[in-house]
C-alpha cells in the first residue's frame, strides 16, 4: 500500500470541468450515465481496493516466510513495489486524458491487475513456484534455501501487472464516476458531485478497513492459498461489474494533455532565448488569444519568452491563432507552469514524511513477536494493527470538517479553519513525533526480550501487548490527514480548473518518491550498521538489532525536513487562492467552504 491510505493518486477531474452551456454531444451523453451507473464504477472500485488492500497489507510476511527474504530486503522489495505502483497512476492519467479515454484504460487496468493476482496466488498454490518449506522458528533466513532466478521473476511479474493495473484504475476510477453524473445544465450539478464524492470515499474506506480485518484474518487462519485466492474472486466480481455496466456510461473522448502544453512553453521559451524582454505593463507584446491574463508575471520571467510576438504576420494566422504552438504560446499557458514549477519546493517537503507513512512492513514484524490476544483468546492478526491509522484519519476528517473548522474559522478568518501551509506543517512536525514514539515503543519490546531470555529467539513472544502499537499507528494517520491532504487543497488553490489532474499526480508522485526514498534508507542503513561484523539495525533478529535506532533517524530526518519547509514556506509567500480567468471572480466564501472537506480528504485514505 502507497500508504495503503493514501497515496492512490486519485484525480478528482470535475474541478477540471469547464462549467458552460451544454453542447449536442453533452445532451446526448445525458442519455447515458447518471445514477444507475453508480453501483457498477462504486462496486469495482470498492472490489478493487479490498483485493489491492488485502494483499499489500501482510506481503512482508509472505516474502519472509515463504521466499526467505532477510526483514531489509523485503521492506526493500515492497517500497520499490510501492513506488513504481504511486508513479504508474500518473502514466495512467497521461493516456487516459491524451489517448485512449477513461474507461479503456479502467478495462485494460482491471484485466491486467487480475491477471497479477492470479499470478500472485499461483505463487501460493504451486510448489515449484517458490522455494521449498523451511521453518523459520528454528532456522534462519541465511540458513534456508533462496528463490531462483525464475521463482523471483514470476513473483515480480505479479507484483509488475498488479502496479500497472492500479496505474490504469486509481487515477480514473472517480473521475470516470463524476462524468456519469456531471450535468452543467442542473443548477443542483455541484451538489450532486460533492455527494456522489462524500459516498465514493465512505466505500472506499470501509473497503480498506474490511481488507485489513478479514481478508488479513483468513490469510492468517487459513493460509496463503487461500488469502490470495479469495482477493482473486474479488478482483473477478470487480472486472464483471464494471464490464456489465459498459452500455449505460457516459465515455468522455481523450483530449490534449497539460503535459504537452507545459512541453510547449519550454520548447518556445528555449527557441527565444536570445530574445529581450519587454516590459509587462502592455499587453501588445503578448500572445493572450481566448484567455483574459493579458501579460504575465514578473517571476520566473525567462519563461515569459514563450509568449512574446515577434511578428504578428508570421507567428499567427488569419484567425489571430498561434500558426505554430511549439513556437507561440499563450500567457496562460506560460502562467500554469509557473504555478507548477512555484509550488516544488514545498511539494519536495511532502517527500520524507511519505517515506515515514511507508514504514508498515517493520511494525508487522514487530507485532508479530508481541502478545496479540485482544477478547478472551482471539489474536489480532499482526497487519491488522495498521488500522489505527486508516480509521484515525477518517474520524480526524469527520472531526475537522464538521466541529473544528467551524470553531477554528472564527479565529482564524480561514473559511477551512487553518490554512493550508500550517495543516501541512503540523502534518510534518506529528511524523516527528510518530516515529520518536515508534523508536521508544521499540525500545522497550527490544528490553523485555532480553529480559525475558528471548535475545536469541526472534520468533518469540514478549509479555508485551501489540496495543503499544497503535499510538504510532494513530499519530501517523494524524499526520497523513493533515499533511497530504493540505498538500493536496493547497495545489488546488494554486492551480487553475484545467490543472486539476496535476494536483493530484503531484501527491501520487510524492508518495512513490517517499517509497524510492524509503528503500534508499533501509539499504544504507543495512549496509552501514553491519560494517565491521556487527549486528544491522534492521536485522532478521529484531531482538539483537536496533531498530529503535532506525525510527530514531527516521525521526531526526523528520525534524531537518520541518526546517526545510519552515524555509520552503517563507520563501513561497502568500497562499492565497490564484484567481484564474475561467472563474471570473473570486470565490466566495460559501464556496470555499464547499471544498475544505470530505471529496479532497480522503484521497490520502486510499492508497
Amino acid at each position: 500500500m502507497s500508504s495503503a491510505v493514501t497515496t492512490e493518486a486519485e484525480r478528482m477531474k470535475f474541478f477540471s470541468e469547464e462549467k458552460g452551456t451544454t453542447t449536442h454531444d453533452d445532451k446526448v451523453a445525458r442519455k447515458k450515465g447518471g445514477l444507475r451507473t453508480m453501483p457498477f464504477i462504486i462496486a469495482n472500485e470498492t472490489i478493487e481496493k479490498v483485493a489491492g488492500a488485502g494483499l499489500h497489507a501482510n506481503m512482508i510476511l509472505y516474502l519472509i516466510y515463504q521466499y526467505h527474504m532477510s526483514n531489509a530486503t523485503g521492506a526493500y522489495v515492497l517500497s520499490i513495489w510501492g513506488a513504481v505502483t504511486n508513479f504508474l497512476p500518473i502514466l495512467g492519467a497521461f493516456l487516459a486524458d491524451s489517448w485512449l479515454g477513461r474507461f479503456r484504460v479502467i478495462a485494460i487496468g482491471t484485466i491486467i491487475s487480475l491477471t497479477g493476482i492470479i499470478m500472485l496466488w499461483l505463487t501460493a498454490i504451486i510448489p515449484s513456484a517458490r522455494p521449498s518449506y523451511c521453518n523459520l522458528a528454528i532456522q534462519t533466513t541465511e540458513s534456508c534455501p533462496s528463490p531462483n532466478s525464475a521463482q523471483l521473476a514470476f513473483l515480480f511479474s505479479s507484483f509488475a501487472l498488479m502496479a500497472i493495473g492500479a496505474g490504469g484504475i486509481r487515477p480514473c476510477s472517480i473521475a470516470f464516476g463524476a462524468d456519469q453524473l456531471n450535468n452543467p445544465d442542473n443548477p443542483k450539478n455541484d451538489r450532486i458531485l460533492q455527494t456522489f464524492f462524500n459516498w465514493y470515499y465512505a466505500s472506499v474506506g470501509i473497503s480498506i478497513i474490511f481488507a485489513v480485518l478479514v481478508i488479513v484474518y483468513i490469510q492468517e487462519r487459513a493460509g496463503w492459498a487461500v488469502g490470495f485466492g479469495i482477493p482473486v474472486g474479488l478482483m473477478f466480481l470487480s472486472a464483471v461489474f464494471y464490464f456489465l455496466g459498459s452500455p449505460l456510461y457516459v465515455k468522455v473522448k481523450a483530449d490534449k494533455s497539460l503535459l504537452t502544453s507545459f512541453a510547449q512553453v519550454v520548447a518556445a521559451a528555449w527557441k527565444k532565448k536570445h530574445l529581450e524582454l519587454p516590459p509587462t505593463d502592455s499587453d501588445k507584446w503578448f500572445y493572450h488569444k481566448g484567455s483574459k491574463i493579458f501579460a504575465p508575471t514578473e517571476k520566473l520571467r525567462f519563461l515569459n519568452k514563450a509568449c512574446i510576438i515577434e511578428n504578428s504576420d508570421k507567428n499567427l494566422n488569419s484567425n489571430g491563432l498561434a500558426a505554430e504552438p511549439w513556437n507561440l504560446c499563450t500567457v496562460r499557458q506560460v502562467e500554469e507552469l509557473k504555478a507548477l514549477i512555484k509550488v516544488i519546493p514545498i511539494w519536495s517537503t511532502g517527500i520524507m514524511i511519505a517515506a515515514v507513512i511507508s514504514q508498515h512492513s517493520f511494525p508487522v514484524l514487530q507485532a508479530k513477536t508481541m502478545d496479540r490476544t485482544f477478547i478472551g483468546n482471539f489474536k489480532i492478526p499482526a497487519a491488522s494493527i495498521y488500522v489505527f491509522a486508516i480509521l484515525t484519519l477518517t474520524i480526524w476528517v469527520a472531526i475537522y470538517d464538521r466541529l473544528l473548522v467551524p470553531l477554528l474559522s472564527k479565529f482564524t478568518n480561514e473559511p477551512r479553519g487553518l490554512s493550508f501551509k500550517q495543516r501541512m506543517g503540523m502534518g510534518l512536525a506529528i511524523a516527528c513525533l510518530a516515529t520518536a514514539v515508534a523508536a521508544e515503543v521499540e525500545r522497550r519490546r527490544r528490553e523485555v526480550a532480553f529480559r525475558e531470555g528471548l535475545a536469541d529467539k526472534p520468533q518469540g513472544v514478549v509479555s508485551m501487548s501489540v496495543m503499544w502499537l497503535a499510538p504510532q499507528y494513530c499519530l501517523t494517520g494524524l499526520a497523513e490527514a493533515l499533511n497530504a491532504i493540505g498538500q493536496l487543497e493547497f495545489f488546488y488553490s494554486q492551480f487553475p480548473k484545467s490543472m486539476g489532474s496535476i494536483a493530484v499526480a503531484l501527491l501520487s508522485l510524492g508518495f512513490a518518491v517517499g517509497s524510492l526514498v524509503a528503500s534508499l534508507i533501509i539499504g544504507i542503513v543495512d549496509d552501514v550498521s553491519k560494517k565491521g561484523g556487527d549486528v544491522s539495525w534492521v536485522s532478521d533478529n529484531l531482538n539483537r538489532g536496533h531498530y529503535d535506532y532506525y525510527y530514531l533517524l527516521l525521526s531526526i530526518l523528520s525534524v531537518v525536513n520541518v526546517l526545510y519547509y519552515i524555509l520552503c514556506s517563507w520563501a513561497y509567500g502568500c497562499e492565497k487562492s490564484q484567481i484564474w480567468d475561467e472563474e471570473g471572480k473570486e470565490l466566495e466564501e460559501e464556496e470555499l467552504k464547499d471544498h475544505k472537506g470530505s471529496p479532497i480528504i480522503q484521497t490520502t485514505a486510499i492508497l
